[in-house]
């Protein structure tokens, strides 16, 4: 949790490892799988995939991170936290909450969305 705190990024378990294995030398690779499976079920850290086969990790809002959405890159892998959303984004949200609440008879606590493309270095020259 302290370093998902400290650094405030989308990590993977061996990322995760490398950098808590530093501080603590004893711990092995299969303790963080375990303790990021049981911070997960807990709500206190979210899984996120971005469609390349490894799930990466990052702190849940409510456990101090902020509620952001991600534009992901498919040809580099950069990740860009959105968060600074526009009136009319945050309505169209809450619409799409809203009729999917009552259409399911779901109660919506939290939703994560990704956006999947090619950032500005990574698309054809003729696209830009």
């Amino acid at each position: 949790m302290e370093f998902l705190q400290r650094t405030g990024g989308h990590f993977s378990v061996e990322e995760i490892y490398r950098n808590v294995h530093k501080a603590f030398p004893s711990i092995g690779l299969t303790t963080v799988y375990r303790t990021l499976e049981v911070l997960v079920e807990m709500g206190l850290v979210s899984r996120l995939d971005f469609g390349d086969g490894k799930s990466r990790y990052e702190l849940s809002s409510g456990s101090g991170g902020t509620h952001h959405h991600h534009l992901c890159c498919t040809g580099c892998g950069r990740i860009v936290d959105y968060q600074e959303f526009l009136e009319e984004e945050k309505k169209v949200i809450k619409n799409i909450e809203e009729a999917l609440s009552r259409k399911h008879n779901f109660q919506i606590n939290e939703h994560q969305i990704q956006f999947l493309g090619l950032c500005y270095d990574c698309r054809p020259k003729e696209a830009k």
